[in-house]
């Protein structure tokens, strides 16, 4: 179908402003320039929002928690935020993450994991594991119910909450029992045919994501390891059932929806969406685009039900 229309009015004050030069692009320059693009929105009232620390994998992380209402054994959904490994902090992910607490009814932990080039791979997944398993240990006194588990993320957040759950499986916990992937990262290869057919003029380019690689990994080998790349994952038994969606017009799009295959024939559990219409950080988009808001329903009622 068409590019959704409320979108598409999005879309056109993002292109109007081109791409940088990426043979010359600094990365934290640029972090001060796409971390504001969109101004800060006024989110879904919490019963708490608070700024926490939390155990990294090599010291403490920043992270935000959100309660949706003033009760403690809410179950736990922990949130990574996309950005390419590069970009993103608390702040632009804020609304995305009032939402998701008020819509699953869960406890939201948000993590800024430590950003590539300056902690390349393989830090930002042993800091999201780390930062995982010290909210499981510190329940008690966040006064969540671990027991009922979940990670999320958006982009390279994704690829990051798919991280935490192999690792979690590999080192014996904690146990999750979903994850909830928004058009995640999966493929170092860049070589689908939707990275062709949407390489560039839909937000996210081919480009980008080739420098967003570059800055990620310490050399181009990694991105075969399946911690970087978890669609080269030879084993997908026992990951968590898994809410995973992708966006029509998003380079991205295929190596989203092989995982999931891949993930089926492994035996896992899947809903699998592809939203028509929709260009990559759609989710984002909520507030103003009426279809990206229902994504964002369902995919929070998957988590809500997989939490109950």
């Amino acid at each position: 179908m068409p590019l959704d229309t409320q979108l598409a009015a999005v879309l056109q004050g993002f292109t109007a402003q081109g791409e940088p030069d990426y043979a010359t692009l600094d990365a934290a320059q640029y972090r001060l320039h796409a971390d504001n693009l969109m101004p800060p929105l006024p989110g879904a009232q919490m019963a708490e929002v608070r700024d926490i620390q939390v155990g990294g994998a090599a010291g403490l992380l920043p992270a935000r928690l959100y309660r949706p209402v003033d009760r403690e054994g809410l179950p736990l959904l922990v949130f990574f935020h996309g950005g390419g490994f590069v970009i993103g902090n608390l702040d632009t992910h804020d609304n995305l993450c009032r939402t998701l607490a008020l819509e699953t009814s869960a406890v939201v932990v948000s993590v800024a994991y430590r950003l590539a080039p300056e902690a390349r791979f393989p830090a930002p997944p042993e800091d999201c594991y780390a930062a995982t398993r010290w909210l499981v240990e510190h329940a008690a006194d966040l006064g969540v119910d671990a027991s009922r588990l979940a990670v999320a993320g958006d982009s390279a957040g994704g690829n990051l909450a798919i991280a935490v759950s192999r690792l979690a499986r590999e080192r014996q916990g904690p146990a999750i029992r979903h994850q909830c992937l928004f058009y995640p990262v999966t493929d170092a290869a860049r070589d689908s045919a939707s990275y062709h057919d949407f390489a560039e003029g839909y937000l996210l380019s081919r480009a980008m994501m080739g420098w967003f690689w570059e800055q990620y990994l310490e050399h181009p080998g990694q991105g075969a390891e399946p911690l970087a790349s978890p669609l080269r994952d030879e084993n997908l038994q026992g990951l968590p059932a898994t809410t995973l969606l992708t966006a029509e017009y998003d380079p991205l799009r295929d190596e989203g929806e092989a995982f999931a295959e891949r993930l089926q024939a492994a035996g896992v559990s899947v809903r699998l969406q592809r939203c028509d219409g929709m260009v990559h950080g759609f989710i984002s988009m909520a507030p103003f685009v009426e279809a990206a808001a229902r994504a964002l329903q369902a995919a929070s009622a998957d988590i809500r039900l997989a939490l109950s």
